[in-house]
């Protein structure tokens, strides 16, 4: 008996949705669009995150030492830097080493190149990079080297590259709180198309109602095919959302290969490794969204 009693609901509830076709194919879209958005946003902060942790392993600190300063010096300068607690690792580039490295990142500017030949010596420094444990403790390491006082040190480098996290930091902030509004708006919209497209429904069915009414159906009966039409719209929605994402997200990932260069970075198999979290949990959201716009509806309108 409740088989059957749940065919019929089915029935009855794809029977509104084509009744009122155009109806609900603005409900889609704009279910669409609020899921998309919801997306967009998620894809945003993923980026952001993965690009704060690309400049937080990129930010060192530089210290410039003298030319054919003795490496005995160098090496005790390096172990008392070591010691302090701010300190996460500590590399020494020899003059050599600094050659090397300068002429690889050079190797397709000829004229660079050609100008060290004939230069006849080596004209970079001995360098120690040191990279800080903390981000917060960046301020607290270069008080510290600042009071380390040795005649070997030539130049310090101290690229304040905690101000990019900050700028990265309050970009991603604002385009989170836009796309948020976004989402809201949407979601607020799919809200009142969800009520409406059910109200129209009851209106269109009123006689039904009350015939079914009037026969002893139940007030779940009559209640039903409405609630499962907003699970439908959710359902198709979302189906909808997936298959124009992922081209999105197709025609995104070229661009960020780019960007994050020497990162393995795929956007793509982030959502692959987190589809089941990610659209399921949009789906459950939404499906109760819609189900409690359309509970609301029924209960006015059916007078059930």
């Amino acid at each position: 008996m409740f088989l059957l009693s749940f065919a019929r609901v089915i029935k009855f509830s794809l029977q509104d949705i084509g009744r009122n076709i155009w109806l609900s194919l603005v409900t889609i879209i704009i279910l669409v669009l609020a899921l998309f958005s919801i997306n967009l946003l998620l894809v945003v902060k993923v980026i952001s995150a993965t690009a704060i942790s690309a400049v937080k392993e990129k930010i060192d600190i530089s210290l410039y030492l003298r030319t054919n300063t003795e490496e005995n010096r160098i090496l005790a300068l390096k172990a008392k830097i070591s010691k302090l607690e701010q300190v996460k690792d500590i590399e020494y580039i020899s003059q050599q080493a600094a050659l090397e490295s300068f002429k690889v990142k050079h190797k397709n500017n000829p004229e660079i190149l050609q100008a060290l030949v004939e230069l006849g010596k080596n004209p970079l420094s001995p360098s120690l990079i040191i990279k800080p444990k903390n981000i917060d403790q960046y301020d607290e390491l270069i008080a510290s080297l600042n009071k380390i006082e040795d005649d070997i040190i030539e130049s310090r480098n101290f690229a304040d590259r905690k101000t990019m996290l900050e700028k990265i930091n309050s970009i991603t902030d604002k385009v989170s709180e836009a796309g948020l509004l976004m989402s809201l708006v949407f979601v607020f919209i799919t809200l009142l198309v969800v009520y409406n497209a059910i109200r129209v429904a009851i209106y269109t069915h009123r006689m039904e109602i009350g015939i079914m009414k009037l026969v002893g159906a139940s007030n779940w009966f009559i209640r039903a095919p409405y609630l499962l039409s907003s699970i439908i719209y959710t359902l198709i929605g979302l189906i909808a959302t997936i298959i124009i994402f992922y081209p999105f997200l197709g025609l995104l990932q070229p661009y960020l290969e780019a960007f994050f260069i020497g990162y393995n970075f795929n956007v793509i198999s982030y959502f692959n490794s987190h589809f089941i979290a990610i659209f399921g949990i949009e789906f459950l959201a939404a499906a109760l969204i819609n189900a409690l716009a359309s509970l609301v509806a029924v209960s006015k309108y059916s007078k059930v």
